[in-house]
């Protein structure tokens, strides 16, 4: 058995080391790595904890249905946008968010026809679910 062990662990080991040349960037408990959410964004599945950041575009009324959703569109790649949902019943309203400014968030994303929504970006007060965030301008809203 020992002498399994350490061929198995270089094993390893060496595939690890090849796929992060690979891809450039590797997944962390679960979340993509910031500098992967930008170049790999086209690879996220409905249900991913991503992370990442991007220019906001477009600033959108709330959405008042149910719980209160601040939203806005950020870009992350050039032509990729996504729909930054943050619910504002769980976590505080991100301040001064004005088209231009760059977002860096943490949380859920969803796909969609027209490229997916980022949402658990707040802390989970059931404790179930993996809290998220966003940060702006220094500050950060979970």
């Amino acid at each position: 058995m020992k002498k399994l062990l350490l061929p198995l662990l270089i094993i390893g080991l060496a595939y690890g080391v090849q796929h992060y040349e690979a891809t450039g960037s590797s997944r962390v408990d679960g979340a993509v790595t910031p500098t992967e959410a930008v170049t790999k964004a086209a690879d996220w599945r409905s249900g991913d904890q991503v992370r990442g950041s991007g220019r906001v575009t477009r600033v959108l009324s709330d959405d008042n249905e149910g719980s209160r959703h601040q939203r806005f569109i950020v870009e992350v790649s050039p032509g990729r946008t996504l729909l930054i949902a943050h619910n504002i019943d769980l976590a505080p309203r991100v301040q001064s968010i004005r088209a231009g400014d760059t977002v860096s968030f943490f949380g859920e994303y969803e796909w969609n026809d027209r490229g997916g929504v980022i949402h658990w970006t707040h802390h989970d007060p059931r404790g179930s679910h993996v809290g998220g965030w966003l940060e702006h301008k220094g500050r950060r809203y979970e």
